[in-house]
């Protein structure tokens, strides 16, 4: 359904030299993981944040230059996340809204890019969610041209001594 969202998301996604993820509530654990896989197999300078926390630095990294990817279903967080997405666009930052239909509807005017997705029910959202954060790293990598399958200085297992 998004794949093909994603990949064209991803080539824009490619010329970017650093990217934030935001997340608020369930979704800034996936904001973080994101970030994480962006990194590891593009490797573009990515961070994740929680929304609440724009205001105590990452504000001061947003250009028209910087992407800034914001999951945000459409539940009881989701007025609060839509407001630190209009911080973002206030300072030119490129919004690239995850959310569902509804969320698109009524907060997608104005962002740079959209993915839009199933309506579901709020504990089975970060299920969801997930799979268009690991998508964009996907295909933003492929974009660039690194290997996905075998990406520079990760280890596949790690061992706690």
């Amino acid at each position: 359904l998004f794949r093909g969202q994603a990949t064209a998301v991803a080539k824009d996604l490619a010329e970017a030299q650093d990217i934030l993820f935001l997340g608020r509530g369930p979704m800034y654990p996936l904001a973080l993981e994101g970030a994480l896989k962006l990194k590891e197999i593009s490797y573009i300078h990515a961070e994740g944040y929680a929304s609440g926390e724009l205001k105590h630095g990452p504000i001061a990294l947003i250009d028209n230059r910087v992407p800034v990817i914001v999951l945000a279903p459409r539940d009881g967080l989701f007025d609060k996340t839509v407001s630190n997405m209009q911080e973002v666009m206030a300072r030119h930052g490129k919004v690239v809204l995850i959310s569902d239909a509804t969320g698109i509807a009524e907060a997608g005017a104005g962002c740079w890019k959209t993915l839009t997705l199933p309506e579901v029910a709020a504990q089975f959202a970060p299920i969801l969610y997930s799979v268009p954060a690991q998508l964009l790293a996907y295909h933003t990598a492929i974009a660039k041209g690194t290997d996905v399958d075998q990406p520079r200085n990760l280890a596949k297992s790690v061992t706690v001594e």
